[in-house]
């Protein structure tokens, strides 16, 4: 079974398996919050950003606030998330230029050109504020797109380019959500459950 074949298989039981697949993260419908908020999540749980971003907000306000405010309040909320001081950077410069330029792009360019968005970030928006096509290269899709050998490529860039070849527009963002989830609660980093895995009878099982 080659890496196309494989794929037509994940689309068709990843949504059975996981029809609660969605992005984890609360942000009220609003793209900028999700957007500082995505940046919050690097090396850190979603239930962690979802417990600290409330009160940063409630801290700084709104964006404004959040632009203007001293580096110690924002590090101060945001002390558990890890790299604090980095992401308090980041999130600050992010909230600058959102507020420089009055709302969130929609497009790949504009989205990486704000402090501390990569494409991981950008997809996230894309896919779940603005409804486009998106393949979201977190750690777990990462992870699921090596042992499933749907790339061997390791760069997160590469692998969202190769799957997006694989994947029909359409499905993209699911696809994203579904494999997470996957990686989440079954094809762990440590001791996946291989047993137990409704796609074991595909699965080559690379670096397992």
């Amino acid at each position: 079974m080659n890496s196309k074949q494989r794929v037509a298989v994940l689309l068709e039981r990843l949504p059975e398996m996981y029809p609660d697949a969605r992005c984890l993260l609360d942000y009220d419908h609003d793209p900028g919050r999700l957007l500082i908020s995505t940046i919050l999540s690097a090396r850190t749980t979603d239930s962690a950003v979802n417990r600290a971003a409330p009160v940063l907000w409630e801290r700084v306000g709104d964006m404004r606030g959040l632009a203007e405010a001293d580096l110690e309040v924002i590090e101060e909320v945001i002390h558990p998330l890890g790299f604090f001081r980095a992401k308090a950077k980041s999130i600050r410069s992010a909230a600058r230029w959102l507020v420089e330029r009055g709302s969130v792009p929609e497009s790949m360019e504009e989205l990486v050109s704000i402090p501390g968005v990569g494409r991981k970030t950008a997809n996230v928006l894309r896919g779940e504020a603005f409804d486009k096509p998106a393949i979201i290269v977190d750690t777990h899709v990462g992870r699921l797109s090596g042992r499933l050998d749907l790339t061997r490529a390791k760069d997160p860039d590469r692998i969202e380019k190769k799957l997006g070849e694989l994947v029909p527009s359409d499905r993209q963002t699911a696809f994203s959500h579904q494999l997470g989830f996957h990686g989440r609660r079954v094809c762990t980093a440590r001791n996946p459950s291989c047993g137990t895995c409704g796609l074991s009878d595909i699965c080559p099982r690379r670096g397992v």
